[in-house]
């Protein structure tokens, strides 16, 4: 006869799927479907409830955080619509869609955060010489590219990834590239909302100049106000995206 027994093990508690994640996938099968045209306005947050049979609060985290992965354009006082997605984005934006609320879109900010911090500090002190230069070089085409937001973007995510790269640390540098789509995404969001991008160059040149002195501690310090700096903007669209919403 079969008795209990005691396991010597201790398991992870199993999670049920949370609303928000079921609420993005229905919301991205209703998106990708075709039913709705890149450029088009989506329902309002009340019509969307209603036929999802959902909560406000809960539909606007999945809003928001298709939002902030660039699927969902907010255009204040006018409403949401879909946005045309790049051919190598739209993949990382089901991908990502899938697991984000507006909790979870604050929690990876925060990481990378970290992440970024320490990847500015060892790239400062394991610099090259030829890296350096590429590292400059993309600086130069930020620069050059202030009044075209795509090119500023495309330049922006490649010197962080550039700096991932300097930082000779495989775990940390596959991290940052495993959300490549996603920090493509929320720069083009904060660009976009401030109109112009040399804001943005002026927060990287003090990283770059960090970098290549090799002086690991002004690099995370540089690093750092430009990470409080996007941070606060990109969150600062995810409450007006939560606002406008509601209208």
């Amino acid at each position: 006869m079969a008795t209990d027994e005691t396991i010597p093990f201790k398991f992870n508690p199993i999670e049920r799927k949370t609303i928000v994640t079921e609420i993005t996938k229905n919301l991205l099968d209703y998106l990708l479907s075709g039913q709705v045209k890149p450029g088009d306005k989506i329902p309002t947050e009340r019509s969307l409830s209603e036929a999802l049979g959902v909560g406000r609060s809960s539909l606007r985290e999945a809003l928001k955080a298709l939002t902030v992965l660039g699927l969902l354009e907010v255009r204040q006082g006018d409403g949401t619509y879909l946005k045309r997605a790049d051919s190598d984005l739209l993949p990382q934006v089901i991908e990502w869609g899938l697991l984000l609320g507006e909790k979870q879109t604050l929690h990876l900010i925060e990481a990378r955060e970290k992440i970024e911090l320490m990847l500015a500090g060892m790239a400062a002190e394991r610099r090259q010489e030829n890296e350096v230069l590429e590292l400059k070089q993309i600086l130069e085409r930020m620069r050059n590219s202030t009044g075209n937001s795509k090119e500023f973007v495309e330049a922006d995510v490649a010197f962080h990834l550039k700096l991932a790269e300097m930082a000779n640390n495989t775990v940390l540098r596959d991290i940052l590239s495993s959300i490549q789509a996603l920090l493509r995404a929320w720069i083009r969001s904060v660009i976009e909302a401030a109109g112009n991008a040399q804001f943005s160059y002026d927060e990287h040149l003090p990283i770059y100049l960090a970098v290549e002195k090799g002086d690991a501690q002004a690099a995370v310090e540089a690093m750092a106000s430009h990470m409080n700096s996007a941070s606060s903007r990109l969150k600062l669209n995810l409450a007006a995206a939560g606002n406008e919403s509601l209208n």
